[in-house]
């Protein structure tokens, strides 16, 4: 279970995960000790924020500055800790950790009492949906534990957060520093009989266990291996077995699983919510990282329009018709802000009404409908809580988290044609009439390959195709060395662009061709540009591998080909390239 843990600045989370650990024997061995004798030799006061603060920075600014994730287990189940920074400055770490969290506990420090952050976490919290809140009123030592300063601090806070929707489980009066009501109930809070921390965690509800909830199983990613496609994600809710007929979303297309592919872990035709697998299906359907699987009769709804409730961390404020990347699950596209229905200020909850001339400031919250650029698989949070909550990111960075409350209607209207002005693969697809790759041979000589490259491409040219060979002398490298990564990006934009491109030999042979092609590969793969490795059979110009015979030479290149030519029975030149274009042309000329 994920447990968000969050606060205003310095009200004292670090040092309550850090006292949680210790009270519960969670710490590893020798881990209290270690940091005790590095505090005096230091010369500097113990204090329990150390056991979690791993960044010397944080250390010496004595603030959280980044989200940190910490296993922890109690006598009834495991969790992931997220002790997520309260400092205004990072803010926008703790959108990150409280988007995946199942439940929070929520700190004020008894002394400073309730502040604006800590109306800005309570407002947060709800607009990402997380709905199983403990609040926590630490540094009751600093007051005495007094009764009196608790229920105060209850009653003022209770009520702000039912206005937000809010329920909080219970308050607990704690003191962090000195251990009390953390996992052992204190002499010194007599007058309170509530659940300490861990019961308070251990009370909470795990969601998404239920074999019997609604499946939703995002594709993280499709990996190839042997001659299997292997469709790889997490279950976040229901059951997958062997047999099941799953359906794809956005697209609608359905396969049936065939094997469940498991990672050092015994196989098995069943697998349940929470297990990060594989799956292969018995048709090889269109899938690919951010569809989302389910079964037809409860899928979710495939839209580019939605309502949703948005917390806004960035300096320049949304207005109508900004365009943002929105993240949903392992879903990715470019959004556009249709309307802004209403604007709340998060410490006040002073709502103004939207509208064209309206905008949502840093730290504000709103109401707005958002159109994606592609459809999308999307629930409601009432329904699902993983795939409704979504982040936005403007110049690649975090700015806003919320959740979807209604889906709307699909539309096709300006923002497609105003999205269409950019030039599509398919559009260039269908002028060029063949689509854009990078293509490499990956067993020639050297000088073989000088040889055949100019050949194949002008055989692709007089064939009406794009193409380009990339050298090191169109990369300049006599003047300035570039690394493999750069050289395999100017590949990938080629291809992007629409162009066949061969690459030269120098640029994937030499010192380690393997890993060579393989960068070359795994860049391309990153944008799903299509990547042929070609390997010519039959060649006695085959450059040997040091210590490996003939046998296992011929293993590993046929291991990362995409094409095998035989050409062992073809001595010019001319009848090579065409063998190579008899199986090169059809694998570009379909989309």
């Amino acid at each position: 279970m994920k447990i968000v843990i969050v606060g205003h600045v310095d009200h004292g989370k670090s040092t309550l995960v850090g006292r949680l650990f210790y009270e519960t024997d969670s710490l590893p061995e020798g881990k209290y000790e270690q940091i005790k004798a590095t505090c005096e030799r230091r010369g500097v006061p113990f204090e329990w924020a150390f056991l979690m603060d791993a960044l010397q920075a944080e250390r010496d600014q004595n603030i959280t500055i980044d989200t940190s994730q910490i296993w922890f287990k109690t006598e009834k189940r495991p969790y992931v800790i997220i002790d997520a920074p309260g400092h205004r400055e990072f803010i926008k770490n703790m959108v990150t950790g409280a988007a995946n969290a199942d439940a929070a506990l929520l700190l004020i420090a008894a002394n400073e009492g309730i502040q604006e952050q800590s109306r800005r976490h309570g407002y947060l919290l709800s607009l990402l949906g997380v709905q199983q809140v403990a609040v926590v009123v630490n540094k009751m030592d600093m007051v005495d534990f007094d009764q009196d300063r608790f229920n105060q601090i209850e009653s003022e806070y209770r009520e702000f957060l039912n206005q937000i929707g809010v329920e909080p489980r219970c308050f607990i009066p704690i003191s962090a520093r000195d251990g009390d009501n953390i996992n052992t109930h204190s002499d010194r809070s007599s007058w309170y009989d509530g659940p300490t921390i861990v019961s308070a965690l251990d009370n909470f509800i795990e969601p998404g266990t239920s074999s019997e909830q609604t499946l939703r199983f995002p594709l993280q990613d499709i990996y190839r291996f042997d001659d299997r496609r292997i469709l790889a994600g997490r279950i976040e809710s229901g059951s997958i077995k062997v047999g099941d007929e799953l359906l794809f979303t956005p697209g609608q297309r359905t396969a049936k699983v065939k094997t469940i592919e498991r990672w050092s872990s015994p196989q098995s035709d069943e697998a349940h919510a929470g297990e990060s697998i594989g799956i292969t299906l018995d048709d090889q359907i269109f899938a690919e990282r951010g569809h989302l699987a389910s079964f037809k009769e409860n899928a979710p709804v495939q839209t580019n329009r939605l309502k949703a409730n948005l917390f806004w961390l960035g300096d320049n404020p949304i207005k109508e018709g900004n365009t943002y990347k929105i993240k949903l699950a392992s879903q990715e596209t470019t959004c556009r802000i249709e309307r802004i229905l209403r604007v709340i200020d998060a410490s006040t909850l002073e709502t103004s009404s939207g509208g064209a001339s309206s905008e949502v400031k840093k730290n504000d919250a709103a109401e707005l409908i958002i159109r994606t650029l592609n459809p999308l698989g999307i629930d409601t949070y009432g329904e699902h809580v993983s795939t409704a909550r979504f982040v936005l990111v403007d110049e690649w960075d975090v700015r806003g988290g919320g959740i979807v409350t209604e889906t709307l209607a699909e539309s096709d209207d300006a923002y497609e044609q105003e999205a269409s002005r950019q030039v599509t693969p398919v559009e260039r697809f269908k002028r060029n009439r063949h689509r854009g790759a990078v293509v490499a041979l990956g067993n020639t000589s050297t000088d073989l390959e000088r040889e055949l490259i100019p050949e194949l491409e002008r055989a692709l040219f007089n064939r009406g195709m794009q193409t380009y060979t990339l050298s090191p002398h169109h990369l300049d490298l006599e003047r300035a060395e570039l690394d493999t990564t750069s050289q395999a990006l100017v590949a990938r934009n080629l291809a992007e662009a629409g162009v066949v491109c061969l690459l030269d030999a120098v640029l994937t042979h030499g010192d380690g061709e393997d890993s060579y092609l393989t960068h070359f590969r795994t860049v391309a793969d990153s944008r799903k540009t299509p990547f042929v490795v070609l390997h010519l059979d039959g060649l006695e110009e085959d450059v040997a591998l040091a210590g490996k015979d003939a046998e296992e030479q011929d293993r590993e290149m046929l291991g990362d080909a995409d094409v095998v030519v035989d050409i062992s029975t073809l001595s010019t030149t001319e009848q090579q390239v065409a063998a190579i274009l008899e199986q090169l042309v059809p694998l570009i000329q379909r989309f």
